[in-house]
């Protein structure tokens, strides 16, 4: 039987304590937006490997840990992936994604040029893994896969937010292209997501179209 350990580090709040938490952090959440304008202001890399970490400990499918995080700051690396994602995004808007794809994204502004690839201080490609398993052993099968990954790169976005950064995920398509500029081109690492993070730029807004969120009943159903 599998060794099992006592749980030692689980902290436990008053009702009220736990009321109060549960409401600030709602409030930090919902000042988390997207943004397209960022700041090319330096964001230490241990910051970055912290966030990752965290990313690292959400829940997984046999906790097979199904992912691999390529964090990328160097300029020229930086600068190749925005040529590569904008060459896809030309084809995308040009007509590729149909009519109602892009009139869904018609309030957000969005179009094939994408500068804040260079201009965010870091990159962070995420990759999912079909196999490893817990040993990262290429034989073992990993399961739930897009669930596990999905988690995670909620985990980091959320932990992005918590230290004081901004965020934009990115999913040019295809994305193969990032399999080769990062060096995991081969047929177990598959792009899930291509997370931009720094600081947003003094001009940077929010279209009105992404505050519109939904009200708590049509998201919500409880059953008590």
């Amino acid at each position: 039987m599998e060794t099992q350990y006592p749980l030692t580090d689980f902290v436990e709040f008053s009702p009220a304590e736990l009321q109060q938490r549960a409401s600030d952090h709602l409030a930090l959440m919902q000042r988390r937006h997207t943004i397209r304008s960022f700041s090319d202001k330096p964001v230490p890399r241990q910051v970055i490997e912290q966030l990752i970490q965290v990313a690292a400990g959400a829940p997984s499918g046999a906790n097979h840990q199904p992912w691999h995080f390529v964090a990328i700051s160097d300029p020229a690396v930086k600068q190749q992936i925005r040529h590569e994602a904008e060459l896809q995004e030309a084809g995308f808007y040009s007509g590729r994604a149909g009519d109602e794809w892009l009139n869904a994204l018609k309030p957000l502004g969005t179009d094939a040029h994408k500068p804040y690839l260079e201009t965010a201080p870091w990159l962070i490609v995420i990759f999912s893994q079909k196999r490893g398993g817990i040993d990262n052993n290429d034989s073992d099968t990993n399961y739930y896969v897009h669930e596990s990954v999905g988690i995670a790169t909620g985990f980091l976005i959320q932990a992005a937010h918590q230290v004081g950064l901004v965020s934009l995920t990115h999913t040019p398509k295809p994305m193969s292209f990032l399999s080769k500029i990062c060096g995991r081109d081969n047929d177990n690492d598959r792009p899930y997501m291509l997370l931009v993070l720094g600081y947003p730029a003094a001009d940077a807004t929010v279209p009105a179209h992404a505050l519109k969120k939904k009200p708590f009943d049509q998201i919500c159903t409880v059953v008590e």
